[in-house]
């Protein structure tokens, strides 16, 4: 038996669906409505990043994660919300 689903399943997992800089900050809209923000120099090739660099930050893998291209530099948003930073605070 097959079964149609009236509407897709909701993801249990915090995804993205934008992304965007202010200055060195880093903000994402969750799919559920929240907004989260954090320092770029978090993570270091985010920290040596001009902030156009910086501006060129893509949501990738439905959501799941941020995407610098022109750095090479890729960051899940569940790592972002569990706070597992690479550097410490300033």
């Amino acid at each position: 038996m097959n079964a149609i689903l009236a509407e897709p399943p909701i993801s249990l997992e915090p995804a993205a669906v934008r992304a965007w800089t202010e200055g060195r900050t880093i903000y994402i809209e969750l799919h559920d409505g929240r907004f989260v923000g954090f320092p770029a120099d978090r993570f270091s090739r985010l920290a040596a990043a001009t902030e156009q660099q910086l501006k060129q930050v893509e949501v990738e893998v439905n959501g799941f994660a941020l995407r610098w291209e022109e750095l090479d530099e890729d960051i899940t948003v569940p790592g972002i919300l569990a706070g597992r930073f690479e550097l410490p605070p300033k």
